[in-house]
């Protein structure tokens, strides 16, 4: 079966919304997405920084306003939306007023792109996830290290939060983990993740894979309808707040409680919560794939049920 980039993505029925119904839909969508960001944008004014939320906007270099504006995602035309027809992306549905998104066009334009976001949701929602890093990738990142990425104590001192390092594995598969690992800490991984191999290494489990999910479905930009990329920021954020409460920080003063994954009680409380994010996570990819083209992915879930139930045997 050809990649979904070279696919056409708009076989099925347009389906048609008229004017006050998508202007409903897209303004719905600004009211939440100003909700999602209100705190952030409230402490950008003040010229405030957050050592949690920060993230979502900085190593996420996405603005507020990318979350704001809403798409109705492929073979859902617009009636009455001429405007939409300059946006990037956006072609002339059954007549000269009405938009759809041109999802021929992005993939033409953005053919690598597109394949690598397809490898990435379908490969690493198909893979088993990982449940014992125990977040210590973050704990990696200050081992042995003066100089911290984050501005905060360490709820066990430096000694101590080197010794967690010292009497766990490091199992991290993430490269954008990986890298900001202290030298001291890359050869105690099990792994060499690689931009390179990140295809190949990512898996449900991560948290950061999870966060990524947001990343991709922002690239897709209006081949993902606008719930689903809000859905994306949400599932980010869940993580980024397990990641941090699982780190070696000692984030009180945020009101941050912590994980304590040097303890088996803590161990659990992350391998639970990890759980669950890795689900939201896989139920979000499969999302993206089946509004990015249902026909394609449908016809892939069809075969992989075909051969399942040939293998399985008989009660």
């Amino acid at each position: 079966m050809p990649p979904l980039a070279a696919r056409r993505p708009a076989v099925l029925p347009l389906r048609r919304l008229e004017r006050d119904e998508w202007r409903a839909r897209e303004q719905a969508h600004a009211h939440r997405a100003e909700a999602l960001t209100a705190e952030h944008r409230a402490r950008a004014a003040r010229g405030e920084k957050h050592p949690v939320w920060d993230f979502l906007f900085t190593y996420y270099s996405y603005k507020p306003a990318t979350l704001r504006r809403w798409h109705p995602g492929p073979r859902v035309e617009l009636a009455d939306a001429a405007e939409r027809l300059a946006w990037r992306w956006y072609a002339t549905g059954s007549d000269a007023a009405a938009a759809v998104v041109d999802g021929d066009a992005f993939a033409r334009e953005k053919a690598g792109l597109a394949r690598l976001i397809e490898i990435m949701l379908r490969r690493t929602a198909d893979r088993p996830g990982r449940f014992d890093c125990f977040g210590l990738h973050e704990w990696a990142m200050v081992y042995r290290q003066g100089d911290h990425r984050h501005p905060v104590p360490l709820r066990l001192g430096q000694d101590g939060s080197d010794a967690v390092v010292e009497t766990h594995d490091l199992k991290c598969t993430h490269y954008d983990a990986f890298r900001f690992f202290t030298p001291d800490a890359v050869p105690r991984n099990q792994l060499v993740p690689t931009r390179d191999t990140q295809p190949a290494l990512d898996q449900p489990g991560c948290l950061h894979a999870g966060m990524d999910v947001y990343k991709w479905a922002v690239k897709l930009g209006p081949l993902v309808p606008g719930d689903l990329l809000l859905d994306a920021f949400e599932l980010a954020r869940d993580v980024r707040r397990l990641d941090m409460e699982a780190a070696p920080y000692d984030l009180a003063e945020w009101g941050f409680g912590a994980v304590r994954i040097e303890t088996p009680e803590g161990k659990a409380e992350y391998v639970r919560r990890q759980r669950a994010l890795a689900e939201r996570g896989n139920a979000l990819r499969r999302r993206i794939l089946d509004a990015w083209a249902p026909e394609a992915h449908a016809e892939r879930r069809a075969a992989e049920s075909i051969a399942h139930a040939a293998t399985t045997p008989a009660a």
